[in-house]
């Protein structure tokens, strides 16, 4: 049977978890209810659980059959740090937390794909159902990653999805190589010399002089990075002063930058920390740049790829499955297990119009139950593929 037909025997019940954490959201390596009610529905299933992994990470074990090999299957569990401007039942009962990114949509379809799996073993070898913490710019997976997951639950290949917003439900996009950008974040401090603001040549002052890094930075990826590479700088904060007449002594800039090769990452960084030092000593004063990796680049394995996108078409046909899928400079920490195991990422259509396509971190996003199956079955699917009974 197909999967998908499966998993939506318990649709309903699926659907009543999933907005049970919708409403109960939990941020980075604060998911201790959230894993809790993971653990339990996999020991209830009879699989084997380990928690602990990564803080409040999860990991359950499934084996069937007497295949040697191993799939990793992941899902994240936290919620975003922001207020929800929903009004349904199941909005946030969190003031300042919700599920803005879908990670209680995520959960619940590991979690539907493991009851599927257990339920009927059609594969042989080993399943570890990974459910991470802080995948929101907290390092989660890299965490679990430095723990030992991979020693201590060894996997062939790993698997992960995200939703997607816009993309109708039951269609799928994917694509071989680097799939989402790696992301660093980075502040700048400029270090001037204050004074009143009817004699600004009694001071060197930051704040003209942040104004021409802000500038500056906007050449790094035009002048610096070749037409066929890509990245973003964005300057998202600039802080200065707090008073009208006053030339303050410090500037401190904030923001974020995105790029597909790490290569790339660094050239962005070697130039921000060049341009700044070298425009603020024009000037007078100094500048000391933080620039911090928060992910590296979701590459996506090619044999993987190919693997999973064949186990969606088979579902829903090949024209649900978009395999050229133009790569997102979002960023997403599953990139920490591609980078130790070979894998795929794959997104899942969350729907269009109310149903489903608001967008991602906004504060009237919620998930579209109607995608758990197809994300449950292609999970499900995957492993059937990769762990074929002989």
């Amino acid at each position: 049977m197909n999967p998908i037909e499966h998993i939506r025997r318990y649709q309903e019940e699926l659907t009543a978890w999933r907005r049970d954490f919708h409403a109960h959201p939990e941020t980075g390596f604060e998911e201790v209810r959230t894993s809790a009610l993971v653990a339990e529905r996999l020991e209830a299933w009879g699989i084997e659980v380990h928690r602990g992994i990564g803080r409040t990470g999860v990991v359950g074990v499934l084996r069937a059959g007497n295949g040697d090999r191993a799939v990793g299957l992941r899902a994240d569990m936290d919620a975003l740090d922001m207020p929800e401007a929903n009004g349904f039942a199941h909005r946030s009962t969190i003031p300042g937390k919700m599920h803005g990114c879908g990670h209680d949509g995520h959960t619940t379809m590991l979690l539907g794909a493991a009851r599927y799996l257990a339920e009927t073993k059609n594969f042989s070898g080993t399943v570890h159902f990974i459910f991470q913490p802080a995948e929101e710019g907290q390092g989660g997976a890299r965490e679990m990653v430095a723990e030992g997951l991979f020693r201590r639950f060894p996997c062939n290949a790993v698997y992960g999805l995200h939703n997607r917003p816009g993309m109708p439900v039951g269609q799928y996009g994917i694509r071989a190589g680097a799939m989402m950008a790696g992301c660093a974040f980075f502040d700048l401090v400029i270090q001037g010399r204050g004074g009143h603001g009817a004699r600004p040549e009694s001071t060197v002052d930051p704040v003209v002089c942040g104004a021409a890094i802000v500038s500056a930075y906007q050449s790094i990826i035009g002048r610096n990075v070749a037409p066929n590479d890509t990245g973003v700088v964005s300057v998202t904060g600039f802080s200065a002063g707090t008073a009208y007449n006053v030339i303050p002594d410090q500037v401190a800039l904030r923001g974020t930058v995105r790029a597909f090769r790490t290569e790339t990452m660094a050239l962005i960084e070697q130039r921000m920390s060049m341009l700044a030092t070298s425009i603020a000593e024009g000037f007078g004063a100094t500048a000391t740049l933080d620039f911090r990796e928060v992910t590296v680049p979701v590459v996506n394995g090619a044999e993987q790829t190919a693997l999973i996108a064949d186990a969606a078409a088979a579902m829903v046909g090949e024209a649900a499955m978009d395999r050229a899928r133009i790569p997102a400079m979002g960023s997403e920490d599953f990139s920490y297990m591609l980078a130790e195991v070979p894998g795929a990422y794959i997104l899942v259509g969350n729907g269009e119009g109310e149903a489903g396509g608001c967008e991602v971190h906004n504060p009237h996003y919620d998930f579209n139950d109607a995608a758990i199956p197809y994300g449950a079955g292609i999970l499900a699917a995957v492993v059937e593929r990769e762990l074929a009974r002989l």
